[in-house]
C-alpha cells in the first residue's frame, strides 16, 4: 500500500497588503476559490502534538517574531478559511499564506499532476485578488513556510528503523531536488545554495513544523487506522516548480521506505546531520563532504549512489515507476559527477543559476533575487519556469488535459469518496476531513482500502 500526498504553503504578495494584514489577505485569497467545495474541517480527529517516539508533546513551538506579527494582526472569523475541493484536496490559509494540500495519491505521476492542478487553481483564486503567489519557502527576511511530503507507512515499522534508514538520504537528496536559493539568512553568508529549507534546519528530529524545525519531523498524525499505519510527514524539502523534482522528491523517498521494510537501507551515521544539511546545500565547491561518526568522512553523491545500488539489487523490476526512478536516479547521479550544469533541465537549482547568467554578468543580489522570484511565479504569464518549459529548456512530465481534469476528478483512493459527498451531499455535510465526513449527523468512514494501481510509470 502506498499514499502520497503534499502541501504547499505559498508566498503571497498582496497590493497594499502589510503584515498586519497578511492573515485577512490569505483568507480572502482562498475564499476566492472558483472549484466547486464545502467548508467545515473536521478538526476532531487531529493530533499534531502526538509524536513518534511515544510520547506527546505539552506544546507546538511557535517562531516569536511570527508571533509577534501574529499578536499584531487583524483578527478576523473563519480565519481558517477551509475548503474542501470537488477533487478531494484541502485548500486554506495556514499562518498567512494560502496552502494547497493534495488528494491521497497512489502514483508518484498522478501526485505530480494534482500538484500542478493545486498550483492552478491558487492562481486563479489570487487573481480574484490581485494577488501574486510564489512556489517557494523564503521571503529573504529570516521566514520559511513549509511544502510538507507525506507518505502512508506500516506502523510495525516503527520510528527508529525509518530514521536510522531515511536520515542520510534527506539530507543528500537536495543535489536532485533542491530549489536553489540566492544567498542566505542564516549563519555564514553564501551566494547561492541548493536547498531554501538549509537556513531553517535546526535539529535532527522533533515534532514541530514552525520553529526549530528538524530533518526529521516525527508527529504523529496519520489520518488513517493508527494501529496499522504511521504517515511519514516530511518537513525538510523545497517547494519545486520542476516536474521532474516533485517525482523525484517522492521517488527517492518510495526507495527509501522500500529498503528500510526489507531492511535493506544503507547504514550511514552522519555526524552531524544538521550541519551536514547546510554544509552540503552551500558548497559552492561540488565536493558536498559529509563527516560521519569516528572522524571520517563519505560525500552525498556517494551516499545516494548506496541507495541506488541497493534499489537496483532489491527493488528494480517492481513495476514502472520503480524502474522509471531508477533510471532517471542513475542518469542524474552521473551528469552531477560529470557536470552539474546537465542538470539544468530538470532540477529547479541548477536551471535558476542558467538564467541567471542570462540577466545579468555580475553577482548582484538584488538582481538576482528579483530573477528568483520571478521563476517561483506560478503565474505562467510572468514565471520564467514556464519560459523554460515551454522553449523546451525544462523537461515536463504532465499533460495539460489530466492537470485541467485533476481540478475536478479525484485520484481512486479514498479521495474519490470524499469527493463524491462533495458533489452529491454538500448542503447536508456538517464537518468533512481526511478521514471521514459527517453528513446529517451520521459519520461516513473513509478507510484506506484501494490498492494502487502501479502499471504506470512517471514517464
Amino acid at each position: 500500500m502506498r499514499l502520497y500526498g503534499l502541501e504547499t504553503e505559498y508566498g503571497l504578495a498582496m497590493p497594499e497588503g502589510t503584515p498586519k494584514t497578511q492573515i485577512e489577505d490569505s483568507r480572502r485569497v482562498v475564499c476566492s476559490c472558483q472549484v466547486p467545495h464545502v467548508t467545515g474541517w473536521d478538526y476532531a480527529l487531529e493530533t499534531p502534538r502526538n509524536d513518534l517516539r511515544g510520547f506527546t508533546a505539552s506544546r507546538l513551538q511557535h517562531d516569536p517574531v511570527d508571533a509577534q506579527w501574529d499578536r499584531d494582526a487583524t483578527r478576523i472569523d473563519d480565519e481558517r478559511a477551509d475548503r474542501i475541493l470537488i477533487n478531494g484536496a484541502r485548500f486554506y490559509n495556514d499562518h498567512g499564506h494560502p496552502e494547497y494540500a493534495t488528494p491521497e495519491c497512489s502514483r508518484i505521476l498522478e501526485l505530480v499532476t494534482h500538484d500542478v492542478a493545486g498550483d492552478r487553481i491558487a492562481m486563479q483564486a489570487a487573481k480574484q485578488q490581485g494577488a501574486t503567489l510564489y512556489k517557494n519557502n523564503s521571503d529573504y527576511s529570516g521566514a520559511s513556510y513549509g511544502t510538507h511530503e507525506n507518505y502512508l507507512v506500516d506502523r510495525t515499522i516503527g520510528y527508529e528503523r525509518l530514521a536510522t534508514g531515511l536520515l542520510p538520504l534527506m539530507v543528500c537528496r537536495q543535489l536532485f531536488v533542491g530549489a536553489g536559493k540566492v544567498g542566505s539568512e542564516v549563519g555564514k553568508q553564501c551566494d547561492y545554495q541548493l536547498s531554501q529549507r538549509a537556513d531553517f534546519m535546526t535539529e535532527v528530529a522533533a515534532v514541530d513544523t514552525l520553529y526549530r524545525r528538524p530533518i526529521f519531523n516525527t508527529r504523529d498524525e496519520p489520518h488513517a487506522d493508527r494501529e496499522k499505519w504511521m504517515r511519514l510527514h516530511v518537513i525538510c524539502g523545497d517547494a519545486n516548480r520542476s516536474e521532474w523534482a516533485t517525482a523525484m522528491k517522492f521517488g527517492m523517498m518510495r526507495i527509501g521506505l522500500e529498503l528500510v521494510a526489507i531492511d535493506e537501507a544503507p547504514v550511514w551515521q552522519l555526524a552531524n546531520p544538521v550541519q551536514a544539511f547546510s554544509e552540503v546545500s552551500r558548497d559552492t565547491e561540488n565536493c558536498w563532504r559529509i563527516g560521519l561518526h569516528g572522524g571520517s568522512w563519505t560525500t552525498a553523491p556517494d551516499v545516494l549512489g548506496s541507495y541506488l545500488a541497493a534499489a537496483r539489487q532489491f527493488l528494480q523490476g517492481e513495476d514502472a515507476e520503480m524502474d522509471w526512478i531508477l533510471n532517471e536516479w542513475e542518469q542524474a547521479l552521473t551528469d552531477l559527477k560529470d557536470d552539474p550544469t546537465k542538470l539544468a533541465d530538470r532540477a529547479d537549482w541548477a536551471a535558476k543559476l542558467q538564467l541567471f547568467s542570462l540577466y545579468s554578468d555580475k553577482w548582484d543580489v538584488d538582481t538576482l533575487r528579483s530573477v528568483e522570484m520571478d521563476y517561483h511565479d506560478i503565474d505562467p504569464e510572468i514565471s520564467l519556469y514556464t519560459a523554460l518549459v515551454e522553449s523546451d529548456r525544462m523537461r515536463k512530465l504532465t499533460d495539460d488535459a489530466r492537470v485541467d481534469d485533476a481540478i475536478t476528478i479525484p485520484p481512486n483512493t479514498r479521495a474519490k469518496h470524499r469527493g463524491e459527498i462533495i458533489s452529491r451531499q454538500a448542503d447536508r455535510i456538517e464537518a468533512i476531513g481526511w478521514r471521514r465526513a459527517i453528513v446529517a449527523g451520521e459519520v461516513i468512514d473513509f478507510e484506506v482500502d484501494t490498492e494502487p494501481n502501479t502499471t504506470e510509470g512517471a514517464s
